[in-house]
């Protein structure tokens, strides 16, 4: 089985955002990036079935020198090959997911892994998109899979409940939290990824539909109000609710 994952580098969960001096970025200085944590769960997923199916693991990401750093986390974690599709130009999701899918045309995978989302932006877009420009099935937010004879079976999270899907392979698969519990990068995992050499791509330009014209963090808080202590402030409250914060 050829198993691709596909993976981001993201800004560190604790990271204190601040606007960049353009007013349409982040500001660089002092940001620790990190494997993008759902991609976690699509990694120990292609592991796992590379163990149980055999075949050949590969990751891949699209962004500049930096990423290489995720790249050989996910080396380290087991995955066999890696390759960086070189670019720090500015890209949507649809830019990024379109370099992608070309690129995993002409590897031909039997299962491409993401996680869900990047915690980023949280848009949920690129798997999704990326299948349907391979002509591919998609099974989103799966917090189960098993694999049998090109038969894909999936427990997914929908709003309420789980839902079980089957497909055929080849298909486009996003993991979810729960889907596993991805493993430690083992000491020798790491030493051998130092060496494992990440192959450079060009991908393929694709303008972007989607152009950042200002970012802005969110307003504070508003301090809370105190409007009575017993029942008989119930009228104000109504009254607030409906009038300044117009929830009611």
């Amino acid at each position: 089985m050829n198993i691709v994952v596909c993976i981001n580098h993201v800004p560190d969960t604790e990271t204190k955002v601040k606007v960049g001096s353009d007013g349409k970025s982040i500001d660089q200085a002092g940001v620790n990036y990190m494997l993008n944590p759902y991609d976690e769960f699509a990694i120990e997923a292609a592991l796992q079935l590379k163990e149980k199916h055999g075949g050949q693991t590969l990751v891949v990401s699209l962004g500049g020198d930096a990423h290489k750093e995720t790249l050989r986390k996910a080396l380290a974690m087991g995955i066999e090959k890696a390759v960086l599709l070189k670019d720090t130009s500015v890209r949507d999701s649809f830019s990024i997911a379109k370099a992608l899918a070309e690129e995993l045309r002409a590897i031909s995978p039997d299962c491409i892994l993401f996680g869900k989302q990047s915690i980023d932006y949280y848009d949920e877009q690129i798997p999704g998109l990326v299948a349907e420009f391979l002509g591919m099935p998609s099974v989103s937010v799966v917090v189960k899979l098993d694999v049998k004879d090109g038969t894909v079976m999936c427990e997914r999270e929908i709003e309420g409940g789980h839902e079980i899907v089957e497909t055929r392979l080849p298909a486009v698969i996003s993991a979810q939290k729960g889907l596993n519990e991805p493993r430690y990068p083992s000491l020798k995992g790491i030493m051998a990824a130092k060496t494992k050499p990440i192959e450079e791509r060009q991908p393929a330009i694709v303008p972007p539909f989607v152009e950042v014209i200002g970012m802005n963090k969110p307003p504070g808080k508003q301090p809370g109000k105190i409007v009575g202590t017993d029942k008989s402030a119930v009228p104000e409250l109504i009254r607030l609710l409906h009038e300044e914060a117009k929830v009611i």
